[in-house]
């Protein structure tokens, strides 16, 4: 990791964890209604969601309106053989009683020990702590994603959700291993990015 990328990583997480819950709330909400009239939610049968525990912008109104919609919602859980995310399928009965595991990185996972490839589904949306207008997503930090998207390159639709800080005009600093974006969703806009596939 680059030091350029190490203190801009600090900074937006810091920024992050300072939004107050009215913040989080207007974010929510405002991502929320432009998200779902995009076509790929529209048409996703299957998407891929996250619990928010780090600050991220919070899902659980797109959660309930998957639910709604009768969209299966898959949540991520961590491999221990090779660090990669699988997809666990939950109900809205599990979601709503909080029937989760708290991993030792501090984020929430189902509680179950089989999961699908990341292939399975139509739609992924994930958080980030930074993505540039190239669509190159920046996370935690961990790779779990990267490593996880590298092996679908053209299935699922990756969609990225943020704050408006989050994103950047300029470039990042890209890694051969970092896997871009398809879009990103923020309160206040939709934008679309030409992802290059690689070759398989």
């Amino acid at each position: 990791m680059t030091k350029q990328n190490s203190m801009l990583r600090s900074t937006l997480r810091k920024k992050r964890r300072q939004c107050s819950v009215y913040q989080q709330r207007r974010v929510e909400h405002q991502a929320f209604r432009q998200l779902i009239r995009q076509p790929e939610f529209l048409h996703a049968q299957k998407v891929g969601l996250y619990l928010s525990a780090f600050g991220e912008v919070q899902t659980h109104l797109l959660i309930e309106y998957c639910f709604q919609k009768n969209k299966q919602v898959f949540l991520p859980m961590i491999c221990n053989m090779n660090q990669h995310l699988v997809w666990v399928s939950i109900n809205q009965n599990q979601y709503r009683n909080r029937r989760f595991a708290h991993h030792a990185l501090g984020m929430r996972e189902p509680m179950t020990s089989r999961g699908f490839h990341v292939g399975h589904l139509d739609l992924l949306i994930m958080p980030l702590l930074a993505c540039d207008r190239l669509g190159t997503r920046m996370g935690m930090g961990g790779g779990f994603y990267d490593r996880t998207l590298a092996s679908a390159p053209h299935r699922p639709f990756r969609l990225g959700l943020a704050h408006q800080f989050q994103f950047l005009n300029e470039e990042l600093n890209k890694n051969n291993w970092d896997q871009g974006l398809d879009a990103l969703q923020t309160e206040q806009h939709f934008y679309r990015f030409r992802r290059h596939f690689s070759q398989s």
